[in-house]
C-alpha cells in the first residue's frame, strides 16, 4: 500500500513532537540549519561539505549542521515535520509529488543542473543509443518506474514489461549482456570498471533531453516566512562551496564526507568530481549566467508538461507551488 508524504508526515510529526529541539537562534547568534541529505556523506554532496569546512555558511550568519541520509531515510517528511529545517531534493518527481500532496515545503535551488541518472549496458551488447535498449530488460529501483521511467516510455516507446527489480547489486546486470542497468553517472559506471573490470556503456538522461533538476535544496513554507534571508544565506553558501569543491581545493570538504562516511575512499570522490565537471552537472545550462543553483519557470515547465502529459501529475496542479525562486544569485560576470 502507497503511504502518502502526508500521512508520513503526520506519523512523524506525532513521533516528534516532544521531542524535537526549537528552530531558535543559537548560543553564538547565529540561525541554526539541520540540513539533511539524501545519501551518505558523498561527492554529490561535495559542495554542501565544502561550505561547511571553509565557513561559508559561518560567515553567512548560520550555524550548519549536516545530517547523512541513507536508506529508508525520506527528507521531505523530515523537513514538513520540522526534524531538521532543509534538506536535499533528489529529483524533480520527488519535488512536485510535494506540490501534488500539497505539502508546504518548496525547492529553493537546484546544484546539479543535469540530474546524474545514468542508464548502464554492457559494451558489446549492441546498444549505440538509448532507442537501441528498446526491448531488452532494464533493471529499475521502485521509485524509478514512477520517475525517469515515465519519460523513457514517453520518448522512446519502453514498455513496461522490459521493468526487472534492480537491488542496487551489479550481479544480475553482469551476469546477462541483454540487461540495461539504472546508475549514477558518478558511482556505477566507475564500481563497474574497478571491480568487474569492464567499461560499460554509459548513457545520460540528461545529454538526452530528460529535463529534471536534481541536488535541489529544500525549505519549508514557515521557514521561507519566516527568515527568508537565511534561505537565501544557505543557498548563497552553498553555491560558494560548489564553487570550491569542482574549481577549488577540495580537500576540505573530502575531509568531512570521509569523516561522515568511514565507508568511502579518496579515489571514488576524485572520480566522482571529475565526471561532475566533465559532464557540467553542476555548472552548465542556466547557472552560466544565474548562477550555482539557479533553477527558472521554464525548465519548471518542461518538466512539468512532459510529466502531466503521462498523466503521472493532474493538468490542473499548480505546479509553481513546488519551487520558489530568488535564492540564488546572479553568475559573476
Amino acid at each position: 500500500m502507497k503511504v502518502s508524504i502526508l500521512a508520513a508526515l503526520a506519523l512523524a510529526l506525532l513521533a516528534g513532537a516532544c521531542s524535537k529541539p526549537a528552530a531558535g537562534p543559537a548560543a553564538s547568534g547565529a540561525t541554526p540549519i539541520r540540513f539533511a541529505t539524501d545519501w551518505r556523506a558523498e561527492a554529490e554532496q561535495g559542495g554542501f561539505y565544502e561550505a561547511l569546512a571553509n565557513g561559508e555558511y559561518e560567515k553567512r550568519g548560520l550555524k550548519v549542521t549536516i545530517v547523512p541520509g541513507g536508506p529508508g531515510v525520506n527528507v521531505p517528511q523530515l523537513v514538513a515535520s520540522g526534524a531538521v529545517e532543509m534538506g536535499v531534493g533528489s529529483n524533480s518527481f520527488i519535488v512536485m509529488n510535494l506540490a501534488a500532496e500539497h505539502v508546504p515545503v518548496k525547492a529553493v535551488a537546484a546544484f546539479m543542473q543535469k540530474d546524474p541518472q545514468v542508464l548502464i549496458a554492457h559494451p558489446d551488447a549492441g546498444i549505440r543509443s538509448l532507442a537501441d535498449m528498446k526491448g531488452h530488460p532494464v533493471l529499475l529501483s521502485d521509485a524509478s518506474v514512477t520517475a525517469f521511467w515515465v519519460w523513457l516510455k514517453a520518448k522512446y516507446g519502453f514498455t513496461d514489461d522490459q521493468v526487472r527489480k534492480y537491488t542496487f547489486n551489479n550481479a544480475p546486470f553482469l551476469a546477462d549482456k541483454r540487461i540495461v542497468q539504472q546508475g549514477y553517472l558518478t558511482s556505477e559506471p566507475y564500481t563497474l570498471e574497478k571491480e568487474a573490470h569492464m567499461k560499460p556503456a554509459v548513457f545520460l538522461l540528461a545529454d538526452e533531453g530528460y529535463p529534471g533538476y536534481a541536488g535541489m535544496v529544500l525549505a519549508p513554507d514557515r521557514l521561507l516566512t519566516a527568515n527568508p534571508a537565511a534561505v537565501k544565506a544557505f543557498v548563497e553558501g552553498s553555491a560558494a562551496g560548489w564553487q570550491a569543491y569542482l574549481h577549488g581545493d577540495p580537500r576540505p570538504g573530502d575531509a568531512l564526507i570521509l569523516k561522515d562516511n568511514p565507508e568511502m575512499t579518496e579515489d571514488v570522490l576524485a572520480q566522482a568530481r571529475e565526471k561532475m565537471r566533465a559532464y557540467g552537472i553542476v555548472d552548465s545550462g542556466d547557472s552560466a549566467t544565474g548562477g550555482l543553483g539557479v533553477m527558472t519557470d521554464a525548465r519548471w515547465a518542461s518538466f512539468f508538461k512532459m510529466a502531466s502529459d503521462k498523466a503521472v501529475f493532474a493538468k490542473s496542479l499548480d505546479y509553481k507551488t513546488a519551487y520558489a525562486l530568488g535564492f540564488t544569485a546572479p553568475a559573476a560576470k
